[in-house]
């Protein structure tokens, strides 16, 4: 439910602050005073397009924000979740600032936001219906989207279309493998002969690395040799090696010991030298018995890294990555394979199409019954509002081509009266009768709508008297269930609202602007009067306001 909406220099609002409540509120004033315009302020803190020309005049950008509690939504509070923008103490906080130069900035709870996240949100708070929406219900798309609605089942709607798209998907490979099936058969004879080579090479994971070391150590042997047995006679084989001399300067020192306990610890120091100088000694000669000097290997080993060098030119890699091409060589063979098998793609675009049909077949039946149902309600609805003998009937007629929607074209056509025709909306009907199809539809789908606020604009266009009553008392009930706000021009709807606001303007330094203010009963009476008789108010036409709004109270 909206429950505040603040606006800051946008059109000629400077600075106005609005406060609402459950229930069904009207909003009235004289042609121009800038009704429509609170409207215009919500629809884009909804996500709608802005213009520079809404900024007030002498204003360098104007503040628009919104209220919202979400504690009755669970719609709304779920999205809120997915898109990480949790709600605060069940309140949900808009707010977006527009400057002259175009820009626009938005925030969902204090976080930056998109105008599709402004929009997906405002899909799920307000469904505002003007003379723009009454346009939208002759088209196809609405219609259909109206349907799935009151039954109920746009979520099977969104899994038809995504069961379609799959179906294409796979259909549009196995076409594309037709057309290409000389390019593929060149493309895998190219990729074969690669995967041969490279399995014939065999190199390991590694290999490179290790050839690499192999080939120093052999290539080095001579020197290697020479360094090692400089070491150990200096360690050990020679008269005055290392190990020799510290054991006797440990021996001496231990001796000595024997006087001085003291040197005990010096000696404690001198054993771990010796024990490593001796472990050194041992490697040393461990290392001389492996070293190999045959020229055969060295040869070996300069042969393979030659045949792996020439492969990873060849295929302008890196020899270390040839094992990476052999597997991707081999990934890409499968891909072919499973792309070009016509028989296998023909197989699955015969089980996604099935899976479409399935799921769109469903629809189709859900959608019928649905419609009947729909069919029923805003027949009875339309016949309430100056439109007796009128009806709906809405048409479905089978797809020449399966599309992403169902298998259905779905049409509504209507008759203004019992000797009219039924024919398509958007050629029967008149922007009028428009106003009211939309009210009744609004009125049929009450019970299973989610959006917890419902806007009507120039809803009550081309009538009045005994019908006008009927639509204030219309919209009296959609409010019993949830938040409903109309701009109207006609005291007899707005003798049935719970909540009447005042539009007024005024002109400001030779500047126009509009203020917004709340009536009780007596003003409401006198703004009933106002909009009864025109411009001058009587006596009689008050106590015609008395009697309108005191009746409608009666009959809440």
């Amino acid at each position: 439910m909206l429950r505040l909406l603040s606006i800051r220099d946008f059109v000629v609002v400077r600075s106005l602050e609005l406060e609402l409540e459950p229930g069904f509120t009207v909003l009235t004033g004289e042609t121009g005073a800038g009704k429509s315009i609170l409207l215009d302020a919500l629809g884009l803190l909804l996500g709608d397009r802005f213009e520079p020309r809404q900024i007030r005049a002498g204003a360098e950008r104007a503040e628009l924000a919104a209220a919202f509690d979400v504690d009755d939504a669970p719609t709304v509070r779920a999205w809120l979740a997915e898109e990480g923008l949790a709600e605060s103490d069940g309140e949900v906080l808009l707010r977006r600032v527009l400057d002259a130069q175009g820009r626009s900035r938005a925030w969902i709870n204090g976080s930056p936001a998109t105008l599709a996240q402004l929009k997906a949100l405002g899909e799920r708070l307000v469904e505002i219906t003007g003379q723009h929406a009454h346009q939208a219900l002759s088209t196809t798309p609405t219609q259909r989207e109206l349907v799935d609605s009151f039954g109920g089942f746009t979520s099977l709607a969104e899994q038809t279309e995504d069961a379609w798209r799959r179906w294409r998907t796979v259909c549009e490979a196995r076409d594309a493998a037709r057309v290409d099936a000389g390019r593929t058969a060149a493309e895998r004879e190219v990729l074969e002969a690669r995967r041969h080579e490279l399995a014939a090479l065999a190199m390991r994971e590694g290999e490179w690395a290790e050839l690499g070391a192999a080939q120093s150590r052999l290539a080095n042997a001579a020197a290697l040799i020479d360094a090692c047995s400089q070491a150990a006679d200096a360690l050990e084989e020679s008269d005055e090696a290392l190990t020799r001399r510290v054991a006797q300067v440990a021996t001496r020192l231990s001796a000595a010991a024997a006087h001085d306990p003291a040197l005990a610890e010096v000696v404690a120091l001198i054993d771990p030298a010796r024990i490593q100088l001796e472990e050194a000694a041992r490697a040393l000669r461990d290392y001389r018995r492996r070293l190999d000097l045959d020229p055969a290997d060295l040869a070996r080993i300069d042969e393979r890294l030659a045949a792996l060098h020439d492969v990873a030119r060849k295929h302008r890699v890196r020899p270390e990555a040839l094992p990476a091409l052999l597997a991707a060589t081999d990934a890409a063979l499968a891909e072919l394979a499973a792309s070009s098998d016509a028989e296998a793609l023909e197989r699955r675009a015969r089980e996604a199409e099935d899976a479409y049909v399935a799921v769109a077949t469903e629809l189709r039946a859900k959608r019928r019954y649905a419609a009947a149902e729909l069919e029923h309600r805003v027949t009875a609805a339309m016949r309430t509002l100056a439109m007796a003998g009128g009806r709906l009937e809405i048409a479905f007629e089978p797809l020449p081509t399966p599309a992403s929607h169902g298998l259905d074209a779905i049409e509504f056509r209507i008759a203004a009266h019992a000797k009219q025709p039924v024919g398509p909306l958007a050629r029967v009907a008149s922007g009028g009768e428009l106003s009211r199809i939309g009210l009744a539809i609004q009125v049929a789908a009450s019970d299973v709508a989610h959006v917890p606020t419902l806007v009507f604009d120039e809803v009550d266009t081309g009538i009045g008297g005994a019908v006008a009553a009927t639509v204030g008392r219309l919209l009296q009930a959609l409010g019993a269930g949830r938040q409903v706000l109309c701009v109207t021009h006609l005291p007899q709807v707005a003798s049935f609202a719970d909540h009447h606001f005042r539009v007024d303007k005024r002109d400001a330094g030779g500047s126009v602007e509009s203020s917004v203010v709340p009536l009780d009963r007596e003003r409401r009476i006198d703004e009933l009067a106002r909009m009864l008789s025109g411009e001058e108010t009587t006596a009689k036409t008050r106590a015609h306001a008395r009697e309108l709004y005191d009746h409608h109270r009666r009959h809440r």
